[in-house]
Protein backbone atom coordinates (compact mmCIF):
# COMPACT_ATOMS: atom_id res chain seq x y z
CA UNK A 1 0.00 0.00 0.00
CA UNK A 2 2.95 2.24 -0.30
CA UNK A 3 2.08 3.84 -3.43
CA UNK A 4 -1.29 4.75 -2.21
CA UNK A 5 -0.39 6.22 0.75
CA UNK A 6 2.33 8.48 -1.16
CA UNK A 7 -1.36 9.20 -3.63
CA UNK A 8 -3.09 10.10 -0.16
CA UNK A 9 -0.62 12.58 0.69
CA UNK A 10 -0.64 14.00 -3.01
CA UNK A 11 -4.29 14.30 -2.81
CA UNK A 12 -3.90 15.91 0.32
CA UNK A 13 -1.42 18.83 -0.77
CA UNK A 14 -3.26 19.39 -3.81
CA UNK A 15 -6.73 19.80 -2.09
CA UNK A 16 -8.55 16.77 -3.55
CA UNK A 17 -10.21 16.11 -0.04
CA UNK A 18 -13.19 13.90 -1.86
CA UNK A 19 -10.57 11.47 -3.53
CA UNK A 20 -8.44 11.45 -0.70
CA UNK A 21 -11.32 10.47 1.74
CA UNK A 22 -12.18 7.34 -1.05
CA UNK A 23 -8.93 6.53 -0.56
CA UNK A 24 -8.67 6.62 2.79
CA UNK A 25 -11.05 4.31 3.57
CA UNK A 26 -9.20 1.77 1.89
CA UNK A 27 -5.82 2.79 3.77
CA UNK A 28 -7.37 2.49 7.04
CA UNK A 29 -9.09 -1.02 6.33
CA UNK A 30 -6.27 -2.02 5.21
CA UNK A 31 -4.56 -5.33 6.94
CA UNK A 32 -1.32 -5.33 8.19
CA UNK A 33 -1.70 -3.63 11.54
CA UNK A 34 -0.14 -6.90 12.86
CA UNK A 35 3.37 -5.34 14.19
CA UNK A 36 4.66 -2.16 15.24
CA UNK A 37 5.63 -0.86 11.52
CA UNK A 38 1.96 -2.21 10.72
CA UNK A 39 0.54 0.07 13.46
CA UNK A 40 2.50 3.46 12.79
CA UNK A 41 0.94 3.21 9.50
CA UNK A 42 -2.43 2.45 10.39
CA UNK A 43 -2.25 5.59 12.54
CA UNK A 44 -0.31 7.49 9.85
CA UNK A 45 -3.70 6.39 7.40
CA UNK A 46 -5.87 7.57 10.21
CA UNK A 47 -4.52 11.23 10.33
CA UNK A 48 -4.75 11.65 6.89
CA UNK A 49 -8.21 10.21 6.24
CA UNK A 50 -8.94 13.07 9.15
CA UNK A 51 -7.32 15.47 7.20
CA UNK A 52 -9.45 14.48 4.01
CA UNK A 53 -12.67 14.44 5.98
CA UNK A 54 -11.79 17.63 7.77
CA UNK A 55 -10.88 19.22 4.01
CA UNK A 56 -14.40 17.99 2.99
CA UNK A 57 -16.33 19.68 6.12
CA UNK A 58 -17.44 16.29 7.92
CA UNK A 59 -16.27 17.69 11.06
CA UNK A 60 -17.40 14.91 13.06
CA UNK A 61 -15.93 12.27 11.31
CA UNK A 62 -12.83 13.87 11.21
CA UNK A 63 -12.88 13.85 14.94
CA UNK A 64 -13.28 10.23 15.35
CA UNK A 65 -10.69 9.31 13.09
CA UNK A 66 -8.11 11.76 14.76
CA UNK A 67 -9.17 9.97 18.03
CA UNK A 68 -8.87 6.75 16.96
CA UNK A 69 -5.05 7.68 15.65
CA UNK A 70 -4.26 8.96 19.30
CA UNK A 71 -5.58 5.61 20.81
CA UNK A 72 -3.84 3.56 18.07
CA UNK A 73 -0.38 5.50 18.78
CA UNK A 74 -0.48 4.98 22.29
CA UNK A 75 0.16 1.49 22.09
CA UNK A 76 3.43 2.06 19.53
CA UNK A 77 6.29 1.69 21.57
CA UNK A 78 7.99 5.21 21.28
CA UNK A 79 11.02 4.07 19.96
CA UNK A 80 9.14 2.58 16.48
CA UNK A 81 7.15 5.65 16.35
CA UNK A 82 10.14 8.18 16.10
CA UNK A 83 11.59 5.27 13.45
CA UNK A 84 7.88 6.01 11.43
CA UNK A 85 7.89 9.95 12.03
CA UNK A 86 11.53 10.23 10.73
CA UNK A 87 10.77 8.16 7.37
CA UNK A 88 7.29 9.72 6.79
CA UNK A 89 8.94 13.34 7.46
CA UNK A 90 11.16 12.89 3.64
CA UNK A 91 7.39 13.42 2.14
CA UNK A 92 6.90 16.92 3.23
CA UNK A 93 3.35 16.11 4.56
CA UNK A 94 1.69 18.93 6.47
CA UNK A 95 0.45 19.36 10.02
CA UNK A 96 -2.75 20.60 10.08
CA UNK A 97 -6.06 19.54 8.25
CA UNK A 98 -5.37 21.15 4.80
CA UNK A 99 -1.51 22.06 4.59
CA UNK A 100 1.72 21.01 3.95
CA UNK A 101 4.95 19.43 5.34
CA UNK A 102 3.28 17.01 7.70
CA UNK A 103 5.00 14.29 10.25
CA UNK A 104 3.60 10.96 9.95
CA UNK A 105 2.32 11.05 13.83
CA UNK A 106 2.65 14.52 16.19
CA UNK A 107 0.52 14.27 19.28
CA UNK A 108 0.78 18.18 19.67
CA UNK A 109 -0.44 18.38 16.10
CA UNK A 110 -3.25 15.81 16.19
CA UNK A 111 -4.69 17.52 19.30
CA UNK A 112 -4.86 20.78 18.06
CA UNK A 113 -6.98 19.17 14.63
CA UNK A 114 -8.68 17.52 17.55
CA UNK A 115 -9.62 20.82 18.76
CA UNK A 116 -10.17 22.32 15.11
CA UNK A 117 -13.24 19.81 15.04
CA UNK A 118 -14.60 20.21 17.78
CA UNK A 119 -14.60 24.43 17.77
CA UNK A 120 -16.17 23.79 14.09
CA UNK A 121 -18.95 21.78 16.21
CA UNK A 122 -19.33 24.44 18.61
CA UNK A 123 -17.76 22.32 21.75
CA UNK A 124 -15.65 25.36 22.90
CA UNK A 125 -15.26 23.48 26.21
CA UNK A 126 -13.82 19.95 24.55
CA UNK A 127 -11.55 22.29 22.16
CA UNK A 128 -10.05 24.20 24.83
CA UNK A 129 -9.14 20.80 26.99
CA UNK A 130 -7.61 19.33 24.27
CA UNK A 131 -5.84 22.76 23.22
CA UNK A 132 -4.78 23.15 27.37
CA UNK A 133 -3.11 19.36 26.35
CA UNK A 134 -0.13 21.12 24.14
CA UNK A 135 2.68 22.62 26.10
CA UNK A 136 3.16 26.36 26.18
CA UNK A 137 6.67 25.94 24.91
CA UNK A 138 5.88 24.01 21.69
CA UNK A 139 2.58 26.08 20.88
CA UNK A 140 2.51 27.54 17.15
CA UNK A 141 0.93 30.77 15.66
CA UNK A 142 -2.03 29.06 14.70
CA UNK A 143 -2.22 27.04 18.32
CA UNK A 144 -1.99 30.08 20.35
CA UNK A 145 -4.23 31.88 18.22
CA UNK A 146 -6.66 28.90 18.15
CA UNK A 147 -6.51 28.95 21.95
CA UNK A 148 -7.30 32.98 22.29
CA UNK A 149 -10.42 32.15 20.70
CA UNK A 150 -11.47 29.76 23.13
CA UNK A 151 -10.08 31.46 26.25
CA UNK A 152 -12.24 34.47 25.52
CA UNK A 153 -14.91 32.33 24.05
CA UNK A 154 -15.36 30.97 28.35
CA UNK A 155 -14.71 34.50 29.25
CA UNK A 156 -11.41 33.54 30.54
CA UNK A 157 -9.83 37.24 29.36
CA UNK A 158 -6.68 36.96 31.42
CA UNK A 159 -5.17 34.10 29.96
CA UNK A 160 -6.74 34.71 26.20
CA UNK A 161 -4.67 38.12 26.27
CA UNK A 162 -1.57 35.68 27.38
CA UNK A 163 -2.14 33.90 24.07
CA UNK A 164 -2.63 36.92 21.64
CA UNK A 165 0.43 38.35 23.18
CA UNK A 166 2.56 35.81 21.89
CA UNK A 167 0.84 35.77 18.88
CA UNK A 168 1.87 39.30 18.19
CA UNK A 169 5.31 38.74 19.37
CA UNK A 170 5.59 35.92 17.06
CA UNK A 171 3.79 37.69 14.13
CA UNK A 172 3.00 41.64 15.12
CA UNK A 173 0.22 41.27 11.85
CA UNK A 174 -1.78 39.17 13.58
CA UNK A 175 -4.73 42.01 13.34
CA UNK A 176 -7.29 39.89 14.59
CA UNK A 177 -5.00 39.32 17.87
CA UNK A 178 -4.60 43.00 18.11
CA UNK A 179 -8.54 43.71 17.32
CA UNK A 180 -8.97 41.63 20.65
CA UNK A 181 -6.51 42.88 22.90
CA UNK A 182 -7.81 46.17 22.10
CA UNK A 183 -11.39 45.22 23.24
CA UNK A 184 -9.87 43.58 26.13
CA UNK A 185 -8.58 47.13 27.08
CA UNK A 186 -4.89 46.83 26.50
CA UNK A 187 -3.25 50.36 26.28
CA UNK A 188 -1.85 51.38 22.61
CA UNK A 189 1.99 51.83 24.65
CA UNK A 190 1.10 47.93 25.98
CA UNK A 191 1.27 46.98 22.31
CA UNK A 192 4.34 48.81 21.40
CA UNK A 193 6.24 46.62 23.69
CA UNK A 194 5.23 43.88 21.39
CA UNK A 195 6.58 45.32 18.07
CA UNK A 196 9.23 43.09 17.36
CA UNK A 197 13.07 45.50 17.72
CA UNK A 198 14.18 46.63 14.65
CA UNK A 199 17.19 44.73 13.05
CA UNK A 200 21.00 46.30 13.24
CA UNK A 201 22.11 47.22 10.53
CA UNK A 202 25.67 49.34 10.80
CA UNK A 203 23.98 50.75 13.93
CA UNK A 204 21.19 52.59 11.32
CA UNK A 205 17.60 51.19 11.73
CA UNK A 206 16.21 50.91 8.19
CA UNK A 207 13.57 52.96 6.83
CA UNK A 208 11.06 50.69 5.84
CA UNK A 209 11.32 49.43 9.39
CA UNK A 210 10.64 52.57 10.75
CA UNK A 211 7.68 53.13 8.35
CA UNK A 212 6.08 49.66 8.94
CA UNK A 213 6.09 50.71 12.44
CA UNK A 214 4.53 53.88 12.31
CA UNK A 215 1.25 52.76 10.38
CA UNK A 216 0.96 49.62 12.85
CA UNK A 217 0.90 51.88 15.46
CA UNK A 218 -1.58 53.93 14.06
CA UNK A 219 -3.61 51.31 13.25
CA UNK A 220 -3.40 50.29 16.86
CA UNK A 221 -4.73 53.73 18.04
CA UNK A 222 -7.73 53.44 15.94
CA UNK A 223 -8.68 50.03 17.01
CA UNK A 224 -8.11 51.31 21.00
CA UNK A 225 -9.72 54.47 20.62
CA UNK A 226 -13.10 52.43 18.50
CA UNK A 227 -12.47 49.48 21.62
CA UNK A 228 -13.20 52.53 24.07
CA UNK A 229 -15.83 54.17 22.10
CA UNK A 230 -14.14 56.57 20.83
CA UNK A 231 -15.35 56.67 17.31
CA UNK A 232 -14.55 60.11 16.28
CA UNK A 233 -10.92 59.72 17.40
CA UNK A 234 -10.51 56.08 15.38
CA UNK A 235 -12.31 57.23 12.55
CA UNK A 236 -9.97 60.29 12.04
CA UNK A 237 -6.63 57.87 12.28
CA UNK A 238 -8.46 55.70 10.08
CA UNK A 239 -8.89 58.19 7.35
CA UNK A 240 -5.26 59.09 7.88
CA UNK A 241 -3.96 55.79 7.16
CA UNK A 242 -6.18 55.78 3.75
CA UNK A 243 -3.89 58.09 2.66
CA UNK A 244 -1.48 56.07 3.17
CA UNK A 245 -2.91 53.15 1.83
CA UNK A 246 -5.22 54.28 -1.16
CA UNK A 247 -8.22 51.90 -1.87
CA UNK A 248 -7.68 50.13 1.27
CA UNK A 249 -10.60 47.53 1.08
CA UNK A 250 -10.23 46.38 5.15
CA UNK A 251 -9.35 50.07 6.05
CA UNK A 252 -12.88 51.52 4.08
CA UNK A 253 -14.88 48.45 5.40
CA UNK A 254 -13.72 49.41 9.44
CA UNK A 255 -14.50 52.88 8.38
CA UNK A 256 -17.87 52.07 7.09
CA UNK A 257 -18.87 49.66 10.39
CA UNK A 258 -18.22 52.28 12.50
CA UNK A 259 -19.75 55.03 11.04
CA UNK A 260 -22.70 52.47 10.94
CA UNK A 261 -23.02 52.04 13.95
CA UNK A 262 -23.13 56.17 15.14
CA UNK A 263 -25.55 56.50 12.81
CA UNK A 264 -24.13 58.18 9.91
CA UNK A 265 -25.31 55.92 7.76
CA UNK A 266 -25.59 57.91 4.31
CA UNK A 267 -21.70 58.06 4.95
CA UNK A 268 -21.58 54.28 5.32
CA UNK A 269 -23.32 53.63 2.29
CA UNK A 270 -20.70 55.52 0.30
CA UNK A 271 -17.98 53.55 2.02
CA UNK A 272 -19.41 50.60 1.50
CA UNK A 273 -19.94 51.16 -1.85
CA UNK A 274 -16.50 51.90 -2.34
CA UNK A 275 -15.52 48.78 -1.20
CA UNK A 276 -17.53 46.96 -3.14
CA UNK A 277 -16.48 48.92 -6.48
CA UNK A 278 -12.79 47.90 -5.62
CA UNK A 279 -13.93 43.99 -4.84
CA UNK A 280 -16.92 43.27 -5.64
CA UNK A 281 -16.75 39.60 -3.64
CA UNK A 282 -16.18 41.05 -0.67
CA UNK A 283 -18.60 39.47 2.82
CA UNK A 284 -16.89 40.90 5.11
CA UNK A 285 -19.96 43.15 6.95
CA UNK A 286 -22.09 42.92 3.82
CA UNK A 287 -24.64 42.40 6.57
CA UNK A 288 -24.07 45.72 8.07
CA UNK A 289 -24.38 47.31 4.72
CA UNK A 290 -27.78 45.42 4.01
CA UNK A 291 -29.42 46.51 6.92
CA UNK A 292 -28.37 50.26 6.37
CA UNK A 293 -30.09 49.19 2.76
CA UNK A 294 -33.50 48.19 4.45
CA UNK A 295 -33.49 51.19 6.66
CA UNK A 296 -33.20 53.86 3.73
CA UNK A 297 -36.11 51.24 1.76
CA UNK A 298 -33.40 51.15 -1.18
CA UNK A 299 -34.92 47.98 -2.07
CA UNK A 300 -33.15 47.97 -5.51
CA UNK A 301 -29.66 48.09 -3.98
CA UNK A 302 -30.66 45.47 -1.70
CA UNK A 303 -31.87 43.17 -3.40
CA UNK A 304 -28.94 43.35 -5.90
CA UNK A 305 -26.35 42.60 -2.72
CA UNK A 306 -28.33 39.82 -1.65
CA UNK A 307 -28.49 37.94 -4.95
CA UNK A 308 -24.66 38.97 -5.10
CA UNK A 309 -24.38 37.37 -1.63
CA UNK A 310 -25.96 33.88 -2.46
CA UNK A 311 -23.63 33.59 -5.27
CA UNK A 312 -20.34 34.39 -3.84
CA UNK A 313 -21.19 32.02 -0.52
CA UNK A 314 -24.77 31.34 0.78
CA UNK A 315 -23.68 29.93 3.60
CA UNK A 316 -22.03 32.60 5.55
CA UNK A 317 -23.76 34.82 8.53
CA UNK A 318 -23.41 37.41 6.38
CA UNK A 319 -25.42 36.24 3.49
CA UNK A 320 -28.25 34.92 6.74
CA UNK A 321 -28.62 38.63 8.23
CA UNK A 322 -28.46 39.88 4.79
CA UNK A 323 -31.61 37.44 3.50
CA UNK A 324 -33.25 38.63 7.11
CA UNK A 325 -33.06 42.63 6.21
CA UNK A 326 -34.68 41.60 2.75
CA UNK A 327 -37.45 39.75 4.04
CA UNK A 328 -38.26 41.68 7.15
CA UNK A 329 -40.65 43.92 4.87
CA UNK A 330 -42.86 41.25 3.69
CA UNK A 331 -42.13 38.20 6.13
CA UNK A 332 -40.70 38.91 9.44
CA UNK A 333 -41.38 35.37 10.34
CA UNK A 334 -38.81 34.22 7.64
CA UNK A 335 -36.49 37.37 8.16
CA UNK A 336 -36.35 35.87 11.91
CA UNK A 337 -35.78 32.11 10.87
CA UNK A 338 -32.78 33.78 8.54
CA UNK A 339 -31.03 35.48 11.91
CA UNK A 340 -31.43 32.20 13.59
CA UNK A 341 -29.76 30.79 10.78
CA UNK A 342 -26.39 32.95 10.87
CA UNK A 343 -26.46 31.98 14.47
CA UNK A 344 -26.07 28.18 13.91
CA UNK A 345 -23.42 29.03 11.48
CA UNK A 346 -21.41 31.14 13.61
CA UNK A 347 -23.00 31.96 17.18
CA UNK A 348 -20.50 34.58 17.98
CA UNK A 349 -21.99 36.91 15.12
CA UNK A 350 -22.61 40.06 16.16
CA UNK A 351 -24.80 41.64 13.51
CA UNK A 352 -26.94 37.88 14.01
CA UNK A 353 -27.60 38.89 17.09
CA UNK A 354 -28.57 42.38 16.31
CA UNK A 355 -30.97 41.59 13.65
CA UNK A 356 -32.94 38.68 15.66
CA UNK A 357 -33.88 41.35 18.35
CA UNK A 358 -34.85 43.68 16.36
CA UNK A 359 -37.06 40.95 14.43
CA UNK A 360 -38.24 40.04 17.93
CA UNK A 361 -39.36 43.56 18.77
CA UNK A 362 -41.02 44.22 15.97
CA UNK A 363 -43.15 40.67 16.48
CA UNK A 364 -44.29 42.04 19.84
CA UNK A 365 -41.44 39.27 21.74
CA UNK A 366 -39.18 42.31 23.69
CA UNK A 367 -38.51 39.22 25.90
CA UNK A 368 -36.82 37.78 23.80
CA UNK A 369 -35.19 40.59 22.46
CA UNK A 370 -33.49 41.31 25.88
CA UNK A 371 -31.84 38.08 25.50
CA UNK A 372 -30.81 38.57 21.89
CA UNK A 373 -29.15 42.11 22.96
CA UNK A 374 -27.62 40.69 25.53
CA UNK A 375 -26.23 38.04 23.63
CA UNK A 376 -24.78 40.74 21.04
CA UNK A 377 -23.37 42.84 24.46
CA UNK A 378 -21.76 39.55 25.75
CA UNK A 379 -19.78 39.68 22.47
CA UNK A 380 -19.08 43.39 22.02
CA UNK A 381 -21.19 46.05 23.26
CA UNK A 382 -22.23 48.77 21.22
CA UNK A 383 -24.61 51.77 20.77
CA UNK A 384 -27.13 49.43 18.92
CA UNK A 385 -27.09 46.41 21.25
CA UNK A 386 -27.66 49.34 24.29
CA UNK A 387 -30.39 50.84 21.93
CA UNK A 388 -31.71 47.68 20.98
CA UNK A 389 -32.23 46.50 25.19
CA UNK A 390 -33.45 49.99 26.07
CA UNK A 391 -36.69 49.20 23.62
CA UNK A 392 -36.89 45.91 24.50
CA UNK A 393 -36.99 47.41 28.47
CA UNK A 394 -39.60 50.07 27.41
CA UNK A 395 -41.49 47.64 25.93
CA UNK A 396 -41.93 45.08 29.06
CA UNK A 397 -42.67 48.52 30.77
CA UNK A 398 -39.61 47.92 33.02
CA UNK A 399 -38.37 51.93 32.97
CA UNK A 400 -35.85 51.45 35.71
CA UNK A 401 -33.94 48.88 33.65
CA UNK A 402 -34.32 50.97 30.69
CA UNK A 403 -32.97 53.98 32.76
CA UNK A 404 -30.07 52.02 33.99
CA UNK A 405 -28.95 50.60 30.78
CA UNK A 406 -29.21 54.14 29.11
CA UNK A 407 -27.04 55.27 31.74
CA UNK A 408 -24.36 52.88 31.58
CA UNK A 409 -24.43 53.47 27.66
CA UNK A 410 -23.88 56.88 28.21
CA UNK A 411 -20.77 56.10 31.18
CA UNK A 412 -19.20 54.10 28.72
CA UNK A 413 -19.61 56.34 25.78
CA UNK A 414 -19.82 59.65 27.60
CA UNK A 415 -18.38 61.65 24.02
CA UNK A 416 -21.29 59.84 22.41
CA UNK A 417 -24.60 62.13 20.96
CA UNK A 418 -26.47 59.16 20.54
CA UNK A 419 -25.77 57.61 24.50
CA UNK A 420 -27.30 61.01 25.54
CA UNK A 421 -30.19 61.03 23.50
CA UNK A 422 -30.86 57.39 24.69
CA UNK A 423 -31.09 58.62 28.13
CA UNK A 424 -33.27 61.33 27.16
CA UNK A 425 -35.82 58.75 25.74
CA UNK A 426 -36.18 56.99 28.47
CA UNK A 427 -37.00 60.01 30.35
CA UNK A 428 -39.19 60.95 27.94
CA UNK A 429 -41.54 58.28 27.87
CA UNK A 430 -43.35 59.67 31.71
CA UNK A 431 -44.65 63.35 31.91
CA UNK A 432 -42.52 63.69 34.84
CA UNK A 433 -39.17 63.46 32.68
CA UNK A 434 -39.68 65.84 30.12
CA UNK A 435 -38.03 68.41 31.45
CA UNK A 436 -34.96 65.64 31.73
CA UNK A 437 -35.40 64.95 28.62
CA UNK A 438 -35.94 68.05 26.76
CA UNK A 439 -32.43 68.85 28.65
CA UNK A 440 -30.08 65.80 27.41
CA UNK A 441 -31.32 66.14 24.06
CA UNK A 442 -30.21 69.46 23.83
CA UNK A 443 -27.13 68.72 25.23
CA UNK A 444 -26.86 65.57 22.47
CA UNK A 445 -27.77 68.39 20.26
CA UNK A 446 -24.68 70.65 21.60
CA UNK A 447 -22.25 68.17 21.29
CA UNK A 448 -23.47 66.94 17.76
CA UNK A 449 -24.77 69.64 16.35
CA UNK A 450 -25.30 67.32 12.92
CA UNK A 451 -26.95 64.91 14.93
CA UNK A 452 -30.90 64.99 12.92
CA UNK A 453 -32.00 61.67 16.08
CA UNK A 454 -31.79 64.65 18.76
CA UNK A 455 -33.54 67.25 16.95
CA UNK A 456 -36.31 64.78 15.79
CA UNK A 457 -36.70 63.30 19.58
CA UNK A 458 -37.09 67.04 20.48
CA UNK A 459 -39.51 68.33 18.46
CA UNK A 460 -41.59 65.12 19.44
CA UNK A 461 -41.38 66.01 22.90
CA UNK A 462 -42.24 69.80 21.54
CA UNK A 463 -45.77 68.31 19.78
CA UNK A 464 -46.55 65.94 23.07
CA UNK A 465 -45.87 69.30 25.08
CA UNK A 466 -48.43 71.19 22.54
CA UNK A 467 -45.46 73.39 21.07
CA UNK A 468 -46.16 72.85 18.24
CA UNK A 469 -44.96 76.39 16.79
CA UNK A 470 -41.39 75.59 18.34
CA UNK A 471 -41.36 71.80 16.80
CA UNK A 472 -42.06 73.77 13.60
CA UNK A 473 -39.18 76.42 13.78
CA UNK A 474 -37.01 73.96 15.32
CA UNK A 475 -37.11 71.38 12.07
CA UNK A 476 -37.30 74.07 10.09
CA UNK A 477 -34.01 75.65 11.13
CA UNK A 478 -32.10 71.88 10.09
CA UNK A 479 -33.62 71.93 7.16
CA UNK A 480 -31.81 75.17 6.02
CA UNK A 481 -28.83 72.83 6.57
CA UNK A 482 -29.08 69.41 5.66
CA UNK A 483 -32.04 67.85 3.11
CA UNK A 484 -32.94 65.19 4.96
CA UNK A 485 -36.34 63.30 4.07
CA UNK A 486 -36.48 62.11 7.93
CA UNK A 487 -36.79 66.13 8.53
CA UNK A 488 -39.41 66.10 5.75
CA UNK A 489 -41.66 63.75 6.80
CA UNK A 490 -42.02 65.09 10.45
CA UNK A 491 -42.52 68.29 9.88
CA UNK A 492 -45.35 66.64 7.52
CA UNK A 493 -46.50 64.72 10.61
CA UNK A 494 -46.76 68.37 12.37
CA UNK A 495 -48.73 70.14 10.33
CA UNK A 496 -50.96 66.81 10.08
CA UNK A 497 -51.38 66.79 13.22
CA UNK A 498 -52.48 70.62 13.21
CA UNK A 499 -54.78 70.16 10.37
CA UNK A 500 -52.68 72.66 8.06
CA UNK A 501 -53.17 69.82 5.32
CA UNK A 502 -51.11 71.28 2.14
CA UNK A 503 -48.19 72.39 4.17
CA UNK A 504 -48.12 68.68 4.71
CA UNK A 505 -48.49 67.51 1.91
CA UNK A 506 -45.70 69.48 0.58
CA UNK A 507 -43.32 68.17 2.83
CA UNK A 508 -43.96 64.48 2.17
CA UNK A 509 -43.79 65.45 -1.45
CA UNK A 510 -40.14 66.70 -1.00
CA UNK A 511 -39.17 63.80 1.32
CA UNK A 512 -39.99 61.48 -1.11
CA UNK A 513 -38.18 63.50 -4.18
CA UNK A 514 -35.08 62.84 -1.85
CA UNK A 515 -35.69 59.29 -1.00
CA UNK A 516 -38.22 57.58 -3.48
CA UNK A 517 -38.52 55.04 -1.37
CA UNK A 518 -39.27 55.99 2.15
CA UNK A 519 -42.09 54.19 3.14
CA UNK A 520 -42.87 56.32 6.02
CA UNK A 521 -43.35 59.00 3.20
CA UNK A 522 -45.43 56.89 1.44
CA UNK A 523 -47.42 55.60 4.22
CA UNK A 524 -47.60 59.18 6.00
CA UNK A 525 -48.93 60.21 2.37
CA UNK A 526 -51.85 57.62 2.05
CA UNK A 527 -53.45 59.17 4.98
CA UNK A 528 -53.47 62.53 4.22
CA UNK A 529 -54.64 62.08 1.01
CA UNK A 530 -58.13 60.07 3.07
CA UNK A 531 -57.64 63.11 5.62
CA UNK A 532 -58.09 65.43 2.31
CA UNK A 533 -61.17 63.18 1.14
CA UNK A 534 -62.56 63.43 4.75
CA UNK A 535 -62.21 59.77 5.16
CA UNK A 536 -60.71 58.55 8.53
CA UNK A 537 -57.10 56.67 7.58
CA UNK A 538 -57.87 54.37 10.66
CA UNK A 539 -61.11 53.18 9.49
CA UNK A 540 -60.50 49.32 8.32
CA UNK A 541 -60.69 48.44 4.77
CA UNK A 542 -63.57 46.98 3.17
CA UNK A 543 -63.09 43.18 4.22
CA UNK A 544 -63.18 41.91 -0.46
CA UNK A 545 -60.46 44.29 -0.36
CA UNK A 546 -58.42 42.93 2.32
CA UNK A 547 -59.27 39.58 0.96
CA UNK A 548 -57.42 40.52 -2.04
CA UNK A 549 -55.08 41.34 -0.67
CA UNK A 550 -53.97 38.59 1.68
CA UNK A 551 -54.45 36.48 -1.66
CA UNK A 552 -52.05 38.27 -3.63
CA UNK A 553 -49.72 38.33 -0.36
CA UNK A 554 -50.03 34.36 -0.38
CA UNK A 555 -49.20 34.33 -3.63
CA UNK A 556 -45.93 36.51 -3.38
CA UNK A 557 -44.33 33.98 -0.78
CA UNK A 558 -45.65 30.69 -2.44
Amino acid sequence: MEAARESMAALLDAGLFGPAQTLGCFLVSSAGAGNDAGMSMKVESLVQHGDALYGEREFRRALNAYKQAMQYSRSIPRQATSSTRSSVSATGRSPSPNSSNLLSFNENEVKFKIALCHSALCEHREALHEMEGIPSKVRTLKMNMMLGKLYRISRNSRTAAVCYKECLRQCPYVFEAITALAEMGLSAKEFSLLFPQAPNRGGKVPGDFVDAQRWWTRYVEAQCCIASHDYKGGLDIYLELMQRFPNNVHILLEIAKVEAIIGRNDEAIMNFEKARLIDPNIMTYMDEYAILLKSKSDYVKLNKLVHDMLHIDPARPETCVALAAMWKRKDKRKALTYAEKSLRVDDRHITGYIMKGNLHLSLNRPDLAVTDFRGAQELRADLRSYQGLVCAYVALSKCKEALFTAREAMKVMHQSAKALKLVGDVHAISSSGREKARKFYESAIRLEPGFLGAALALADLHVVEGRNKEAVMLLEKYLRQWADDSLHIKLAQVHASTNMLSDALSHYQSALRINPQNEAAKNGLERLEKQMKGVDPDAPEEEEENEEDDIDDRDEFI
